[in-house]
């Protein structure tokens, strides 16, 4: 359920109209780490969600709890058979399963969702297959999810996700550039966070339950050459020491790409226009 975007929204509506006929609790049964991280550890960072932040989104939609699964070797050879009996059906107590018409399970992915129907005839639970849920004939998915956030597409990723894309990180110390340019900034590394295309962002920070506007950058600086890409996120009439401190990062939209500047002041003059545009974009969404 990497991003609880409106398929898996769709999933857990069924589920909920399930809970609500048999009268019991709305659970959602999730993997961590994410199945693509066990089989490929090397793989570039990709996740749209920290596992908090999954959890926030799921409980906003009605699920009373929310079950972690380890995956981890054992649990990828397990059988079809087994995990339906064992964990579905044996750890969970699952009444009713919801699961989208793609879902496969057990060793080497070789159960489906007709077949997870069967396993629960056999073991006492019921089973709702959800078909896929398009916007503008294309199938709404975390990899398209992350091919909209890699273009810069953040309107398309809203769109899917029902909500700006977010990113929760720690606020960390930089080389204090922005601070003699006139536009300090909150420094950020994403971690296994997918990377969204280099360049300039307007943003919504949440920082302490409020809500701050802003302007942010991500990439590699060319005027610095960074070693790694980094988040510079300047916050909008907010001055409080935020070194240390978890914050949520919205990406509302793209401004620009990364450019190569000649000098300090036609950065400062760069960074004020792209402020002006940040501030301009923002004060007409409510979005985030």
């Amino acid at each position: 359920m990497d991003g609880v975007h409106l398929g898996h929204q769709a999933v857990l509506a069924d589920a909920r109209a399930a809970s609500r006929v048999r009268g019991g609790p709305l659970a959602a049964a999730v993997f961590e780490p994410p199945p693509r991280r066990h089989f490929q550890p090397q793989a570039p960072p990709f996740r749209l969600q920290s596992a908090r932040q999954r959890a926030q989104a799921l409980a906003a939609l009605g699920a009373d709890a929310v079950f972690e699964i380890p995956f981890d070797a054992a649990l990828a050879a397990t059988s079809e058979e087994a995990f339906a009996r064992q964990v579905l059906a044996g750890c969970l107590g699952a009444g009713h399963v919801s699961v989208g018409f793609d879902f496969r399970f057990g060793r080497n992915r070789s159960g489906d969702a007709e077949a997870l129907g069967k396993y629960g005839d056999a073991n006492g639970f019921s089973v709702g297959i959800v078909p896929a849920v398009l916007r503008d004939g294309e199938k709404v998915s975390s990899s398209a999810i992350r091919r909209a956030i890699e273009a810069g597409a953040m309107d398309e990723a809203a769109a899917m996700l029902s909500r700006p894309w977010s990113i929760e990180s720690v606020v960390i110390r930089g080389d204090q550039r922005g601070r003699t340019s006139g536009f300090p900034t909150a420094n950020m590394e994403l971690g296994d966070y997918v990377r969204p295309r280099f360049g300039i962002y307007a943003v919504r920070a949440h920082v302490d339950g409020h809500r701050v506007d802003g302007v942010a950058s991500f990439g590699v600086r060319p005027m610095f050459a960074l070693d790694r890409p980094l988040l510079e996120a300047h916050l909008f009439d907010f001055n409080a020491d935020l070194y240390g401190r978890a914050m949520e990062i919205s990406f509302i939209a793209f401004l620009r790409p990364e450019l190569r500047l000649e000098g300090m002041d036609a950065l400062r003059a760069q960074i004020s226009e792209d402020a002006k545009l940040a501030r301009t974009i923002l004060s007409e969404s409510q979005i985030g």
